[in-house]
């Protein structure tokens, strides 16, 4: 496994990420123990939770994994999300934050969170708040890194420039979606990381499982997070993405590569991405995706697999200068 620099940070991680999103969930504690052990066995340093996965339960389980591997680890957790009916018990204000904070590190059963996401944007609370708020949790050393999770790039220059300007610990880290199927992130997050040495740590390199070889022309399982999961089931609705999944697939089998192994590498493979978060219900299933750290995607393959996708907007009307790109 190849360790990347986190950003500017100086932080090594590995190439991969594992979400334990799957923790208590479709993996119990003997399955998720089993995940961890193959995920240490690979070289994987790197581990992405957050409060509201099963409710604390994710962060319960990881934490008691952990003990004994703490400071061998990079550990990333998020807050946003309610953990109750209470209607304070959410969003980004510095009443929520510091409580989330303080609530995961008992769970995680670790002094201090490696890097704390920023889960989602808060419309209620002022951005200037905000950064203060992951500031003050620097300072008093419960949070190393902040970092941020599906915020426009317009959002996460905004904070940017409130930490520059008032000498504020800053976002190091992005977490966007990023996948063949979900390309947006090209338009403006990747450039905006790039030119301010953000580390980017995307999620559902496989769209959700869409790009694992399940589905496709007349191919649909019967479960699954598609199938399953109202919210992946909108997102990747319409024949387009099965369009995608089927081209996919196709070329993998052509390559002689599991279709799961080349999204995760393509993802991988940009040059703006530190580490893709790959994940999975059982060990069996995590393989493909393991199998894309040792996997070399050359130039070609990267641009023969993008070709297989529609072609992502500019980010300006102006559409002759991406011709001219």
């Amino acid at each position: 496994m190849q360790l990347r620099t986190l950003g500017r940070t100086g932080v090594q991680v590995s190439s991969l990420c594992f979400g334990t999103m799957s923790f208590g969930a479709t993996a119990d504690e003997a399955e998720s123990a089993r995940l961890f052990a193959r995920c240490l066995d690979a070289g994987i340093n790197f581990f992405d939770t957050a409060n509201n996965y099963g409710r604390g339960l994710s962060e319960s389980i990881l934490g008691a994994l952990m003990e004994g591997h703490r400071d061998e680890l990079v550990i990333a957790s998020k807050g946003f999300g309610s953990m109750s009916d209470d209607p304070n018990d959410g969003g980004l204000s510095r009443r929520n934050l510091t409580r989330a904070v303080e609530a995961s590190l008992k769970r995680l059963r670790t002094d201090r969170l490696d890097l704390y996401y920023v889960h989602h944007f808060d419309a209620l609370t002022a951005v200037d708040d905000v950064v203060r708020t992951l500031d003050q949790l620097v300072q008093r050393g419960l949070v190393l890194y902040p970092a941020v999770s599906n915020w426009a790039a317009w959002q996460i220059e905004k904070a940017l420039g409130v930490s520059a300007r008032e000498h504020l610990a800053r976002f190091e880290v992005v977490q966007p979606m990023y996948s063949l199927a979900k390309r947006q992130v090209e338009v403006e997050i990747l450039p905006m990381a790039q030119a301010e040495t953000l580390a980017v740590v995307p999620f559902s390199p496989l769209g959700g499982g869409l790009l694992t070889g399940k589905y496709g022309g007349g191919r649909r399982p019967g479960s699954g997070r598609l199938v399953e999961n109202a919210m992946y089931a909108r997102r990747y609705a319409g024949e387009r993405y099965l369009q995608i999944a089927e081209a996919v697939t196709h070329y993998a089998r052509g390559q002689g590569v599991h279709p799961a192994t080349l999204a995760v590498a393509w993802v991988g493979s940009h040059p703006g991405v530190t580490a893709p978060i790959i994940g999975a219900r059982d060990v069996a299933q995590l393989e493909p995706s393991l199998a894309a750290a040792d996997f070399e995607m050359s130039p070609q393959m990267r641009a023969e697999l993008t070709a297989l996708t529609p072609p992502v907007p500019p980010a300006t009307d102006r559409s002759e200068e991406a011709a001219e790109a």
